[in-house]
């Protein structure tokens, strides 16, 4: 079983607004207060300015990055933290990238996990940056013999679809 993303991941009053700013957003709510853009084919094509190159691995590594889009995540995160995710995997193996803009500039990563090499105790690349957006295992006023999420990628419903193409097509 197989499992790709490449999004945007912020509050969801931030995402909210980033989409506003781009006609082909396809905003997605998550759970704990947090919400999604795809970054499909169309998100990024209306990112770039001119006859800018589609993809340039920019400061946070992601090789299907514009100029155009790390400039809007520099503005964004002047109004709240937002983060780029990515995540590739087959077979129960694969590949984990993330970042996280807050003030204006990159503020945490690239965080990076290759195939095959295990996550270092405080978590995912994916997980790192959640935690940072303000994901929890638990919530204070929760039972605590509920049941936890087994990290913060499940705590913020990452799970709910397969595939970028997948978010991006759900209303």
């Amino acid at each position: 079983m197989s499992y790709e993303l490449q999004a945007l991941i912020g509050p969801a009053e931030l995402v909210a607004v980033a989409a506003a700013e781009v006609s082909a957003a396809r905003p997605r709510q998550l759970a704990q207060g947090l919400a999604l853009i795809p970054a499909t084919p169309e998100f990024l094509a209306a990112l770039r300015f001119g006859d800018e190159a589609p993809a340039t691995p920019g400061a946070a590594g992601f090789g299907w990055f514009s100029d155009g889009l790390e400039r809007r995540l520099a503005a964004w995160s002047k109004a709240g933290p937002i983060a780029c995710v990515e995540a590739d995997y087959f077979g129960g193996t694969g590949t984990q990238r993330a970042a996280l803009w807050a003030d204006g500039r990159l503020a945490l990563g690239p965080l990076t996990s290759a195939e095959l090499e295990p996550f270092p105790p405080e978590g995912s690349p994916i997980s790192r940056v959640l935690r940072r957006l303000g994901v929890h295992l638990a919530a204070p006023d929760t039972d605590p013999a509920a049941a936890v999420a087994h990290d913060e990628f499940d705590a913020a419903g990452l799970g709910t679809h397969r595939t970028t193409t997948a978010w991006a097509s759900t209303p």
